[in-house]
């Protein structure tokens, strides 16, 4: 997989997947569990890129990254989001405050918050 199309491809066989014998792909398991699961997953695969770039191990945050990855587009894949809804949240952004800038907390809060914690509220109790 090389950049730039590998995330446009790696959505294609993830959402081929959704439909897949699910007992012969992770991926199909993935998603057939949930959201709340697959956040839980994504959580993991962050965690343990942080704790392998914070003891300086450059092979296993590399490692750790293409799982990160993979575990955030088995995300978007859930919630209905394409790379191409996030490549254009980027360009926005890129034209307000520059490629390597990120929107301030105060700027990326919005009134769907409150929202957003009622349905990981439902999508928990509904996981257990």
């Amino acid at each position: 997989m090389s950049h730039p199309h590998a995330i446009e491809r790696l959505f294609v066989a993830i959402t081929a997947a959704r439909d897949a014998n699910h007992a012969a792909s992770r991926t199909a398991q993935l998603l057939r569990s949930g959201r709340t699961k697959m956040a839980k997953k994504l959580a993991e695969e962050a965690i343990e890129v942080i704790i392998d770039a914070i003891c300086g191990q450059r092979e296993a945050v590399i490692r750790e990254s293409a799982d990160l990855v993979y575990n955030l587009v088995v995300l978007w894949v859930a919630s209905g989001v394409t790379p191409a809804h996030v490549w254009s949240e980027m360009a926005r952004r890129e034209r307000l405050l520059g490629i390597a800038e990120k929107l301030p907390k105060d700027a990326a809060k919005s009134s769907a918050l409150p929202k957003r914690r009622k349905a990981l509220a439902r999508e928990a109790r509904r996981a257990r």
